[in-house]
């Protein structure tokens, strides 16, 4: 549209040239040209979204050892990731190649219907989903919690203090992963407080939990279940304790990066993906 308002007024200044000029000896002097024409400014860039909840200051700068570039942190972080108390046994669970992008991508992606199994941090779980019944009248088994009993081992183990701790010195790799992943005004540490707040709005569930099997795969019976997200499906499919110290877990996460209690429930619907 600029250009072809550019063209029409080079052609109106034209057409008014060649007028004057023919009518030129009928009328006083010549016309005063008209001003130049000047290029609107340019738009002023997207401002940063304001920080919900900025990472703290590192209590020690001086002693906190220099970043690699995102595209080299693989070997240090994952080496920092095992030194935590309770998580030597994490090493058969982690998958080492892009760590922090993946870590990032998933955390983005809990809140949404579908989890991409290319960027998950961990390993696939042991053994496969079950359920007891058949494929018109069937329920969750109960044993499909024990499948992640390995993973609530290593969990009850680690002190979030000090995840919270690996995270802050890790945060600008965080922050840049985050950047790219199609958010280059977002903060990474606010969508994950808010992905938090999302999962510990994970109902509990209670009794038999109903299941149908439309097409290939297991599918929750009550819509309003089949509707939530991949995180809290995820939830809802360990079994009530190990989502209890999932749960615990996270408030204990979110107390130490997170600038103030959640004000509410957050909605169950999922985030928009970035364009």
């Amino acid at each position: 549209m600029k250009f072809k308002a550019i063209a029409a007024l080079a052609v109106l200044l034209a057409l008014g040239s060649v007028a004057a000029w023919h009518w030129w000896p009928r009328i006083a002097p010549a016309p005063t040209p008209p001003p130049p024409v000047v290029a609107p400014p340019a738009p002023e860039p997207e401002p940063p979204a304001q920080i919900a909840n900025p990472m703290p200051a590192a209590s020690d700068a001086a002693a906190t050892p220099a970043l690699p570039a995102l595209a080299q942190s693989d070997q240090p972080f994952h080496a920092s990731l095992l030194q935590l108390n309770g998580a030597q046994s994490a090493a058969a669970l982690l998958v080492p190649e892009n760590l922090i992008r993946h870590l990032v991508a998933t955390v983005d992606n809990l809140p949404r219907h579908r989890l991409s199994v290319e960027v998950r941090p961990l390993r696939a779980t042991a053994g496969s989903f079950k359920a007891t019944g058949d494929e018109l009248h069937a329920t969750l088994d109960e044993d499909n919690a024990n499948r992640y009993q390995l993973a609530a081992t290593l969990l009850r183990q680690i002190d979030m203090s000090a995840v919270a701790h690996l995270y802050q010195s890790y945060y600008a790799l965080f922050q840049r992963a985050y950047e790219d992943l199609g958010y280059p005004h977002g903060y990474f540490n606010d969508r994950l407080v808010a992905v938090i707040d999302h999962l510990l709005a994970t109902p509990e569930l209670s009794g038999p939990v109903q299941l149908v099997r439309p097409k290939v795969f297991w599918e929750y019976a009550d819509p309003e279940l089949e509707a939530r997200s991949a995180g809290q499906k995820f939830l809802l499919r360990i079994g009530n304790a190990n989502a209890t110290l999932v749960r615990e877990k996270l408030r204990a996460l979110r107390a130490q990066i997170a600038a103030s209690a959640p004000t509410g429930a957050p909605s169950t619907a999922p985030a928009k993906a970035p364009r």
